[in-house]
């Protein structure tokens, strides 16, 4: 597959982890689980676990093996704590 662009950012702690609140991208990942493990090598920092990630794609939640198209915004976020 080539690569494609895609519209990337980050919530909360992965924010801090990032040191960004998101990027430009091109990636060849299939979905959103494999576009996180390109992420982690592009910024080391992102240590956050994937399966504890919540991903949006073009502002409608979905499942991390979700298929990525050119142009997606894709958003990672991780749980809430409240109080």
């Amino acid at each position: 597959m080539s690569s494609r662009p895609l519209h990337i950012r980050f919530f909360a702690i992965l924010r801090e982890q990032a040191g960004c609140t998101g990027c430009e991208a091109s990636s060849a990942a299939a979905d959103a689980q494999q576009l996180y493990a390109e992420l982690q090598q592009r910024f080391p920092g992102l240590t956050f676990p994937a399966h504890l990630l919540r991903v949006s794609v073009n502002e409608r939640y979905a499942t991390m093996d979700a298929p990525l198209a050119a142009g997606d915004r894709v958003v990672f976020i991780p749980p809430i704590a409240g109080g």
